[in-house]
């Protein structure tokens, strides 16, 4: 995934305000160990580290009903777009925030999340940038504190140096990697919800990667 410059939409700001009841501005710490409660029931956690546009987050939300699902995403004008297909969808358990990751140690309590799934995030290709990558050891240590006893993370992106890298860095910190794919679509796995990178890259012939990360 390249990093693209957005043009600004004004009049975003009020109109995700249609969506107020499950989009969440301004998150404080408040909010550490209280999700259940915003939810308003207890149900396993699994949180999407750059929502984008949200297709995955609403497919994943929908086969699964059981589970509460919040999507990150700092851009509010593509927030929107993720907004959209949630009240489309009529999902209940889904909150979407607006929200940088750096922070995220400020809004999840310790051992609060059962899964973070990070799909196609921006490869920061440059090595000088390296700590930026949301698979750099650094975030990864952040991670951990935050999932439950047996928690993953689920990452897939079509940028093979990116997952090179990011398998180093799994083991790095310790982490135990499973079912690793170099092709995801060759195996037509009938459970993979594709995100709109996913769909856009897959046509251009690029090989999706993918693998499950837990901590011992």
């Amino acid at each position: 995934m390249n990093s693209v410059r957005l043009r600004k939409k004004p009049w975003v700001k009020d109109a995700i305000l249609d969506y107020k009841d499950f989009v969440r501005q301004d998150v404080t710490e408040e909010a550490k160990g209280k999700w259940a409660d915003d939810f308003g029931r207890t149900a396993p956690l699994h949180v999407e580290l750059g929502c984008g546009k949200g297709d995955f987050i609403t497919g994943m939300a929908a086969r699964h009903p059981e589970i509460n699902f919040i999507g990150i995403e700092a851009q509010l004008d593509v927030l929107y777009a993720a907004a959209k297909k949630v009240h489309e969808a009529g999902l209940t358990n889904v909150r979407l925030l607006v929200f940088n990751i750096e922070g995220i140690t400020n809004i999840f309590d310790e051992s609060e999340v059962d899964r973070f799934y990070i799909n196609f995030c921006d490869p920061w290709p440059k090595a000088r940038h390296a700590k930026r990558r949301l698979t750099y050891r650094a975030f990864l240590e952040r991670y951990r504190g935050l999932l439950k006893k047996g928690g993953e993370i689920h990452f897939k992106t079509d940028n093979r140096p990116l997952f090179d890298f990011s398998l180093e860095e799994f083991e790095a910190v310790g982490c135990r990697v499973e079912d690793i794919s170099y092709d995801l679509h060759s195996e037509d796995r009938p459970d993979n919800i594709r995100t709109e990178y996913e769909e856009k890259f897959s046509a251009k012939g690029f090989k999706i990667n993918r693998c499950e990360i837990s901590f011992d």
